[in-house]
């Protein structure tokens, strides 16, 4: 999906159509869409031509988008959960992988990569009403298995904010709830991650969208995606002006949340009720 995406932007900056792009890899236009949303895999002849069509002689730009383009054609890890999870997911978790910083506003529960085991079951077990044990168990054994990468040598930097009705509501027992406060309190030190809760008290915010991940990449030339989950699907955002408002939009949420010294003041005055 990266690579299509930076092909779509190579292209129209040239100015040369879909269909001039397929007939130099002897392809149809409507290959060239489905590469450039990332729905097919990358022959490596093909994105050499197509980046010999637009132009691109630099070696180390054409090594760097042919290397991404074989990285592209091996499957994940996740692929082995497939079975469990919907179409789109699979797309973000490898996105998520890949990413050097996520950011993130989450209102209906605690976000994925933060989640307790115990919650994360309470939450997969709601959300797949009439699955069996085996698949939630798998489910919940994914999210977990995600969690790894946020403390791996590699880490990304997560900045979150959370809105404080996912902090209220319940999912589990009391004693699911306390324990994932307690883990929000505890993970929150960690010094990639970066915590903040959107209190009831500030009243209408600029969360109004609802929840949303944007996902950035440590090479230069790869823009920002936004993730938004729906009921049925999802929707990856790649154009500037997209990622732009949502961007804006994170950070009048930052400014205007308490910062993660006081959002774990807030997180321990909940575990204190709870």
């Amino acid at each position: 999906m990266l690579l299509g995406s930076h092909l779509r932007r190579l292209r129209e900056a040239r100015g040369i159509t879909r269909e001039a792009a397929g007939y130099s890899i002897r392809a149809s236009e409507s290959k060239i869409s489905r590469m450039e949303l990332g729905r097919v895999s990358f022959k490596t002849r093909d994105v050499e031509d197509l980046l010999t069509l637009y132009g691109i002689t630099d070696e180390m730009e054409r090594t760097s988008l042919v290397s991404l383009a074989k990285e592209a054609n091996v499957a994940g890890w996740w692929h082995s959960y497939s079975d469990v999870l919907p179409s789109w997911f699979p797309t973000y978790v490898g996105l998520e992988g890949a990413a050097h910083l996520i950011r993130s506003y989450e209102v209906q529960f605690v976000h994925g990569l933060l989640q307790t085991e115990a919650y994360a079951h309470a939450v997969v077990a709601r959300g797949m009403r009439g699955a069996s044990a085996a698949d939630i168990d798998r489910r919940v054994a994914l999210r977990l298995e995600r969690q790894k990468y946020l403390v791996s040598e590699n880490a990304p930097e997560f900045h979150i904010v959370l809105d404080e009705a996912a902090l209220r509501r319940p999912y589990g027992d009391r004693e699911v709830m306390r324990g994932q406060l307690q883990h929000l309190i505890d993970v929150s030190e960690r010094p990639n991650v970066r915590l903040q809760v959107m209190p009831f008290s500030f009243g209408g915010h600029s969360g109004e969208s609802g929840s949303f991940t944007i996902l950035s990449f440590p090479e230069s030339d790869l823009s920002d995606v936004v993730y938004l989950e729906q009921l049925t699907s999802a929707l990856y955002l790649d154009k500037r002006e997209d990622v732009g408002q949502y961007e804006g939009a994170l950070k009048q949420l930052q400014t205007d949340s308490p910062g993660p010294a006081e959002s774990r003041d807030l997180l321990r005055g909940l575990l204190q009720l709870s």
